[in-house]
């Protein structure tokens, strides 16, 4: 399953986890991929240390990939957290983490930063969340615009009371935003949080396809690798294709086996993104 002219990178935080984080890069290179994404690399520190942020760039320079994509900091995503942006009570943290994650990106080259919304709290309102949210993704928005780059949002999956979980949820906060005079937001379209949220894909990618700013996929149900699932993958990706996305095919999978075994799917020679024609 693998749609030609699309070009895939690997998610290094889902991906080679076998392996500690700072040795991912090379192993991504190793099998075969020029290009890579990451979570934020310290889910505990919005604000890491100069010689932890060194050691990351280093890395990702060592291995010669390209880091094409990098999360803001979130939480701790393989916890209770979902983000932070829309939470009052922590949305300082975001603020302060931004010149950090858009650093690394300037030295890095990376034009894509994945905001991840926050969850519903008890302490504040959906609209005064959704007021903060819109001010903190414009705030980044104007940011990484000094790099020419996109701010991404996603819908996420799961029983974590996070608000954006249809297509048509993004979208709604991406034109909120985009009217607060930051057009430079886009929509993360995770193809297994939409399926798995029962959003209808065909229609999401037929309504929305030109505000997608950058794709993610695993199998469902499971969040394995394609073919592990029974989501017609290569289909909406060849839906997007047609519809003129060009960009990115994020693998954010857990693989079923070793992460090199879980990539049979993937011819070798389609894993490079130079090999696909932008």
């Amino acid at each position: 399953m693998t749609v030609q002219n699309l070009p895939y990178l690997a998610n290094c935080s889902m991906l080679f986890t076998e392996l500690p984080l700072l040795e991912r890069p090379e192993a991504a290179m190793a099998a075969g991929f020029d290009t890579v994404e990451f979570w934020w690399p310290w889910p505990d520190q919005p604000v890491p240390g100069d010689a932890d942020v060194d050691a990351f760039v280093g890395a990702v320079q060592a291995a010669g990939v390209h880091l094409a994509g990098l999360n803001f900091f979130a939480g701790d995503l393989a916890g209770a957290d979902c983000g932070v942006l829309s939470i009052p009570s922590r949305s300082q943290q975001f603020r302060d983490n931004l010149e950090v994650t858009l650093g690394i990106g300037e030295r890095l080259g990376t034009k894509a930063f994945n905001a991840l919304y926050g969850n519903r709290v008890e302490d504040a309102t959906p609209q005064q969340q959704d007021e903060l949210g819109t001010e903190n993704l414009a705030l980044a928005a104007t940011a990484a615009g000094r790099l020419g780059a996109t701010v991404l949002v996603e819908p996420v999956s799961g029983p974590k009371p996070y608000p954006l979980r249809t297509a048509d949820d993004v979208i709604a906060i991406v034109e909120r935003v985009q009217a607060a005079g930051a057009p430079n937001v886009g929509f993360l379209c995770d193809l297994f949080h939409l399926a798995n949220n029962g959003d209808d894909v065909d229609a999401a990618i037929a309504t929305h396809a030109a505000a997608v700013a950058h794709v993610q996929i695993a199998d469902a149900p499971g969040r394995g690798e394609p073919g592990s699932g029974n989501l017609p993958l290569e289909r909406w990706l060849a839906d997007l294709h047609t519809a003129g996305y060009a960009g990115y095919v994020g693998l954010e999978y857990k693989p079923t086996t070793t992460t090199l075994d879980s990539l049979g799917w993937l011819p070798r020679e389609r894993r490079a993104a130079a090999s696909a024609a932008h």
